[in-house]
């Protein structure tokens, strides 16, 4: 019984070890987080961290010391009113700034987008120091309804959501490159060439960035292209995206134009209809030089 006894203990200590290192690092959070401008990815995060910090310190007491049934039912009380009272604040948080996060398929990148709903304004935060993240900027069009994310690859989130003009945008999340990472570069020029797929083919020269599907091409220009980081760019009409074009991991960016090209790319329609991501593998060199198209 006193062996069991001393177990008891040490896994009360080791739970208040835990809950007092999630109270610290709140209190630091709160410290750095105006000092440095960064927050957590998701703002809900703040709530769920009170939390278990409560919870942790309840089972610690519950472990380390033996308690009256009238201490129980005050302790159990008031416990559950500060739950109940962050969950509150949790819900309402969210209703007044919509947190959009995403972990990428490796679990190496978090997409993070924080709407605030009243507004539509919606920001894209990076995230820096783990769970920690700091605004790097606002989404150009004004939002409204849901948001749908899609990752492209490991590195690269496609988020479409719909404007209060009542277009469809998309916005790209990118974490990684496919050169050297010392120098930027075109992802159109990149693409230079006639790329085929399942029912769709693309072709990038000169005059911009053809997509042909179901027997129907339209033509995209450069001035009408906009790129994000240097692995994706989205092709848009009448101010309005219609696909994005994305590099998979498996393509080789060089520095010499005449060396051939190695990998695949990746099309998504900017629908708010759920549709996948189609793979193109490359086909034939077009005549001509691809002009810079427009950077993010």
């Amino acid at each position: 019984m006193k062996k069991n006894r001393n177990h008891l203990n040490i896994i009360g200590w080791i739970l208040f070890v835990i809950s007092f290192g999630l109270f610290s690092f709140q209190m630091g959070y709160l410290f750095i987080s105006e000092k440095y401008q960064v927050e957590y990815i998701d703002n809900r995060l703040f709530y769920i961290i009170n939390i278990l910090c409560i919870f942790l310190l309840t089972l610690a007491i519950v472990f380390q010391i033996k308690l009256t049934k009238k201490m129980k039912v005050i302790g159990a009380s008031l416990v559950v009113i500060f739950i109940g009272v962050h969950l509150f604040m949790l819900v309402t948080s969210n209703q007044a700034v919509k947190n959009i996060t995403s972990i990428s398929p490796d679990w190496k990148h978090v997409l993070s987008i924080k709407e605030h709903v009243e507004s539509g304004e919606a920001m894209y935060y990076r995230d820096y120091y783990g769970i920690l993240a700091r605004a790097k900027e606002r989404l150009p069009f004004e939002t409204k309804g849901e948001f749908q994310v899609k990752w492209l690859a490991n590195d690269i989130a496609a988020v479409t959501y719909e404007a209060k003009d009542n277009t469809v945008q998309q916005f790209i999340g990118t974490y990684g490159d496919r050169g050297s990472g010392r120098s930027y570069y075109y992802v159109g020029a990149e693409i230079h060439g006639r790329w085929q797929g399942e029912n769709i083919h693309v072709v990038s020269d000169t005059e911009g960035i053809s997509v042909t599907k179901d027997g129907k091409t339209e033509l995209f220009e450069w001035s009408d292209i906009q790129q994000f980081g240097t692995l994706a760019v989205v092709l848009k009409k009448n101010n309005e995206a219609v696909w994005t074009i994305s590099l998979n991991e498996n393509f080789e960016v060089h520095s010499d134009a005449s060396e051939s090209t190695v990998g695949n790319i990746t099309i998504y329609e900017a629908t708010m209809e759920k549709n996948k991501p189609i793979t193109l593998h490359y086909s034939e060199e077009p005549e001509g030089q691809v002009p810079r198209p427009n950077k993010n």
